[in-house]
């Protein structure tokens, strides 16, 4: 007999003191993206297929639920990514001229998870800055999404910096496959010598010597000396020189970093990537970087820069937060107990009003006040 409150792998309900801390920063981390002139959208959960991979690469193609439209007969997608989606409401739906800052919060669905932990249904919360190609708009971005950490309580923030132009320079118009870019990742450089056996011999080593260098400040000073002299690898090396000392100046207290092999979504950033770890997980919290080609499938290239997060992933990670105080009061038909429980509640405080029969039963909330009937009426006493 099957279990009919069984859910699918990697699927879960999110109980009650969870969702409180999910719903706290949700509306913590979307005020705190309006203090940096972000705006809110929100896209819809399914779209035709072709928009919600457009320029999203073969990765989010795998990881997207196909279904068919009954009205249309069309291929629908169940979004498994947000970005595409802010990138379409850019492009031609807002169609402004100037800088555009959008930011978004909503579940997202994964055919399969990324890791063994991971959920298959995120929370995604995420940024996106359109319209402006300088550093000025990936710091802007760093900045925010350190921010929202912070906010998370999350401790031992390490920020990762990496390039996509630098294996483009490397390629020089020539594409890798994506199980040698998987393998690259992964630093596995006998899987990636095999795969890359048809690119001349100084290309294929100076991609194998992308999988050496991470580290500190130094391994830009080994990159220059590792790999060929390209316009694109200068450019990529100059402008992570320049986000270190900026983020150094501001995040004293983040350790950061490069992983030149690191990269995760290759086909999606055209520039600049960065990671965010955190203590107590092994993989990357938030993942970002720029995108000026998202655009261009919706006919309009523009400048992009953003990054995103899980928030159930954030919340599990950071400290337990304490409940809110709150009021137990009684239950009662008279007028005034009423409208003593409603004007408090106007007031902002939190009043559980223990039902008949349910007198000794243990606090949902923890309530350090009581309201009682006292000389003048009812009045607040501490328990």
């Amino acid at each position: 007999m099957s279990s009919a409150w069984l859910l699918p792998e990697h699927i879960a309900d999110v109980l009650p003191s969870q969702a409180r801390r999910i719903e706290e920063l949700r509306r913590e981390l979307l005020d705190m993206a309006r203090s940096y002139g972000c705006e809110l959208v929100m896209p819809p959960l399914i779209e035709h297929l072709e928009s919600l991979l457009s320029g999203a690469g073969h990765a989010s193609g795998l990881k997207t639920f196909k279904l068919v439209d009954q009205l249309s007969g069309r291929t629908l997608g169940l979004r498994a990514d947000m970005t595409p989606q802010a990138a379409r409401i850019d492009a031609h739906l807002l169609n402004r001229q100037g800088v555009t800052r959008l930011c978004y919060c909503g579940p997202v669905a994964h055919t399969r998870p990324d890791g063994f932990h991971t959920s298959r249904e995120p929370l995604q919360f995420g940024v996106e800055v359109y319209g402006h190609a300088g550093l000025e708009a990936d710091l802007e971005v760093q900045d925010l999404a350190l921010d929202a950490l912070r906010r998370a309580g999350l401790k031992g923030l390490v920020l990762d910096l990496g390039d996509a132009r630098l294996l483009q320079g490397l390629l020089d118009g020539r594409q890798l496959s994506p199980e040698a870019l998987a393998a690259l990742s992964a630093k596995d450089v006998s899987t990636l010598r095999e795969l890359t056996a048809d690119l001349p011999s100084a290309t294929r080593d100076a991609i194998c010597a992308l999988t050496r260098l991470y580290g500190g400040l130094e391994v830009l000073e080994q990159a220059k000396a590792l790999l060929p002299d390209h316009a694109l690898i200068r450019a990529a090396l100059a402008d992570l020189a320049w986000l270190y000392g900026h983020l150094e100046a501001v995040h004293p207290e983040v350790k950061l970093g490069f992983d030149l092999a690191d990269l995760t979504g290759y086909a999606y950033y055209s520039g600049v990537r960065f990671g965010v770890y955190a203590a107590g997980s092994p993989d990357a919290i938030l993942r970002g970087g720029r995108y000026d080609e998202v655009g261009a499938v919706f006919g309009r290239r523009r400048p992009a820069v953003g990054f995103s997060l899980d928030l159930k992933a954030i919340v599990s990670l950071g400290a337990q937060t304490p409940f809110a105080a709150a009021v137990r009061a009684p239950w009662g038909e008279d007028a005034s107990l009423r409208a003593a429980v409603r004007d408090l509640r106007q007031q902002g405080h939190t009043v559980v009003c223990v039902l008949p029969g349910h007198e000794h039963e243990g606090d949902e909330f923890e309530c350090d006040r009581e309201l009682v009937r006292g000389g003048s009426g009812w009045e607040l006493r501490p328990l």
